[in-house]
């Protein structure tokens, strides 16, 4: 009998903001590895996650949503979103149930310069009635020509197996890279900061969401079963730490307690979480203060 073959291979999903591709990502792990919001440009790193079975693996780069910068650093979120489209082996396009927009068009010119399978997966099928699909599904592909069409419901789970399937059967014969433990190339205090300003971008609203950058400094074993973190949310502005911190703390101990109980999930012990808030101006537009803040790759 011959040796079963063994695939494996980087995968980048992409598309404009808010299109769902962070609850993509967490639907085929099977399991929350990324921050999910309906405001966009919700993921600012790029995240590589990592599905491993019998015979592939399959290491998926999720990527911050293609959009207009207005800032230093959303300069840098598209710039590291369309670099990933040279480096890997298979380029996932997400898109909503619905006719191509000026973000999907803007994608879909980046992509004429790809040489590697696009699959295109068409996301939030749940939202529209079956008979208007096959027009979008036939818009798309006129407009390139892609290896695969999968409608999907990220919400829902519907078609994400078969997804999951498909992309498989794309990837090349290779090496496992990870070991079969790894499902993340972040650090637990990356996942940490990130389920905090998860929390910040749920429960507040307009101008604050965006303009706060979450650094954990500090986690302390106290004992067994308790572990004790530190974490300091930064914005740019003293009225949106007022507005995180809220009448009498209120806003700022919702955060906590919200993420909280998924930081106790991610470390399988009792958290007890300190949050503060400092104002620290204008840092979207400050390269030094990105890169303290690890937003900025060296």
């Amino acid at each position: 009998m011959q040796d079963q073959v063994f695939k494996s291979g980087f995968v980048t999903i992409v598309g404009r903001t808010n299109v769902g591709k962070s609850t993509l990502l967490n639907s085929m792990l099977g399991q929350k590895l990324t921050i999910m919001s309906n405001k966009p440009q919700t993921t600012r790193h790029k995240i590589q996650c990592v599905l491993t079975g019998l015979d592939y693996q399959v290491v998926f780069i999720d990527t911050p949503g293609i959009h207009k910068p207005k800032h230093k650093l959303g300069e840098h979120m598209v710039g590291t979103a369309l670099n990933t489209l040279r480096e890997v082996d298979v380029v996932l396009l997400l898109v909503e149930a619905a006719m191509p927009g000026p973000g999907d068009l803007y994608m879909l010119e980046q992509l004429r310069k790809v040489n590697s399978p696009v699959l295109l997966a068409i996301n939030k099928i749940d939202l529209v009635k079956p008979a208007d699909l096959m027009p979008i599904m036939a818009t798309f592909q006129q407009a390139r020509n892609f290896a695969e069409i999968v409608p999907v419901s990220a919400l829902t789970g519907e078609n994400i197996e078969y997804l999951r399937q498909v992309i498989i059967g794309y990837l090349p014969k290779g090496p496992q890279y990870y070991p079969c433990d790894i499902v993340v190339d972040r650090p637990e205090r990356f996942i940490m900061a990130e389920l905090i300003r998860e929390k910040v971008l749920h429960l507040t609203s307009q101008e604050v969401p965006h303009s706060v950058a979450v650094v954990v400094e500090a986690v302390e074993q106290r004992s067994e079963d308790l572990v004790a973190v530190r974490a300091v949310i930064y914005t740019e502005r003293e009225s949106q730490k007022g507005i995180l911190i809220g009448k009498d703390g209120k806003m700022l101990k919702e955060v906590g307690q919200q993420a909280r109980k998924e930081i106790e999930i991610l470390l399988g012990s009792r958290i007890f979480l300190d949050i503060r808030v400092k104002v620290k101006k204008d840092w979207r537009n400050r390269d030094i203060d990105m890169r303290n803040f690890g937003l900025l790759e060296e």
